[in-house]
C-alpha cells in the first residue's frame, strides 16, 4: 500500500511510510511505538474503502517528540461597551514518524 487515511484526535490525515506529522497529543514518550487502528482508506494501485473502517488495517508509527504548537491569540470585543479580552493558547501536539502500513 502506498498511502492510508487515518483518523486520530478527531482529524483525518493522509499518511505514507516515512512521513512526519503533528497530531493531537497522544500518551507516550519519545521513542515509543504507537499504532493507529482507525484506518479509513488504503490507497495505491487499488483503493480499499472502509465502511467506516478498513478491517484488520493498522498503521505503525514512532513518537519523535512531545511538543506544543505556535501561540494563537484569541481576542474578543464588544463594541461601544469598553469590553476587550485577550487570551493566548498553545495546543499540545505529538510529532510522529509513520513506519509501516499493514493491510
Amino acid at each position: 500500500m502506498n498511502y492510508a487515511i487515518i483518523e486520530t484526535g478527531g482529524k483525518q490525515y493522509r499518511v505514507a511510510a516515512g512521513d512526519e506529522l503533528a497530531v493531537e497529543r497522544l500518551n507516550g514518550s519519545e521513542g515509543d511505538d504507537i499504532t493507529f487502528d482507525r484506518v479509513l482508506m488504503l490507497g495505491g494501485a487499488t483503493c480499499t474503502l472502509g465502511k467506516p473502517l478498513v478491517a484488520n488495517a493498522r498503521v505503525s508509527a514512532k513518537i519523535i517528540k512531545q511538543d506544543r504548537g505556535d501561540k494563537i491569540l484569541v481576542f474578543k470585543k464588544l463594541r461601544r461597551k469598553n469590553h476587550r479580552r485577550l487570551r493566548g493558547h498553545r495546543q499540545s501536539l505529538t510529532r510522529v514518524r509513520i513506519g509501516e502500513i499493514h493491510a
